[in-house]
């Protein structure tokens, strides 16, 4: 059949006449080029991009998050017969009850960084990065969906291990101070998040992302004071130590289940906490000016 022409109303505007040129500064069914439709945040497209992670993790949860309080319970089962035998006590409790906190908290960095760091780099070596890039997201969209994600696993991850140390002989997770317990695994899951995330957008193999895992992230974790108190070490580690970012995160995180850590008293404790925030804030800076400049991203 041969299209009919659409009549024109009474007052002589087609109703499509914004789509015409010489009508572009007229109001008409859709917006002029380059108005944008969308104004404040994309919620629905924020609210997508984070269940889309969430399913990722969530459709082999066996590896991502059952996986790794199996291994978690294993370095407790290994550190306590081999350093915990003859009722040894540290800060006051015996060894088990003081390592389960820090092995809560390193697993939950672990795996916060190991989810954030998959998600571009992905894209990228598969070619669907473009899925990401396309949608009327912007950038500190983009990173809160990833980011947003990536916590929720660490998590999920923190609850599952605390449960299977429960499990375990001797093992006490009464919480002391519970804001402290909230604040540093928050703090903790976001920085290891945010650092996720920048190894993704500066990762162009997996190689790359496993060296950052194998020779930054795992060292930091293992040299934290998870396993000791760093009073035992000499000076220039003791200096070493407290320069790591993860020390602070685990110690903050042990004082809210002990009630005391070798950071300090609730004073240092709290002053630590605020410098975990500002550290944050930094590194969340960074990401979002590395996703707007779309460094090894959109080249």
């Amino acid at each position: 059949m041969v299209d009919q022409a659409q009549p024109v109303p009474p007052g002589g505007e087609h109703p499509d006449a914004s789509l015409v040129e010489e009508n572009a500064g007229r109001e008409g069914r859709f917006p002029p080029q380059g108005r944008p439709v969308i104004r404040g945040i994309n919620g629905i497209g924020l609210w997508s991009l984070y269940i889309k992670e969430i399913r990722r993790f969530l459709k082999v949860q066996t590896q991502t998050i059952w996986a790794p309080a199996v291994t978690t319970l294993l370095f407790l089962v290994i550190f306590s017969v081999a350093l915990g035998r003859g009722g040894r006590e540290v800060l006051g409790v015996n060894f088990p009850t003081f390592v389960a906190p820090g092995l809560i908290a390193m697993a939950m960095m672990q795996n916060g960084f190991a989810n954030s760091s998959f998600s571009l780099l992905s894209g990228k070596i598969q070619g669907t990065i473009i899925d990401l890039l396309m949608p009327p997201l912007s950038e500190g969209e983009l990173m809160a969906g990833i980011v947003g994600a990536a916590m929720t696993r660490a998590i999920a991850v923190g609850f599952v291990v605390a449960g299977a140390m429960m499990l375990y002989p001797g093992v006490s997770l009464a919480m002391a101070h519970p804001w402290a317990v909230l604040w540093f695994g928050l703090m903790g899951a976001l920085m290891l998040s945010l650092l996720g995330l920048i190894a993704s957008i500066w990762a162009e193999k997996f190689d790359h992302n496993a060296a950052v895992t194998n020779f930054v992230i795992a060292p930091l974790a293992m040299l934290s004071g998870t396993f000791y108190i760093i009073d035992r070490l000499a000076s220039a580690f003791q200096t070493v130590s407290r320069a790591n970012p993860f020390f602070y995160v685990i110690s903050g995180f042990r004082y809210g289940f002990l009630g005391q850590s070798d950071i300090g008293d609730g004073a240092a404790v709290a002053l630590a906490g605020i410098g975990l925030l500002a550290l944050n804030a930094m590194l969340a800076f960074l990401t979002y000016r590395l996703l707007k400049s779309g460094w090894k991203i959109k080249n």
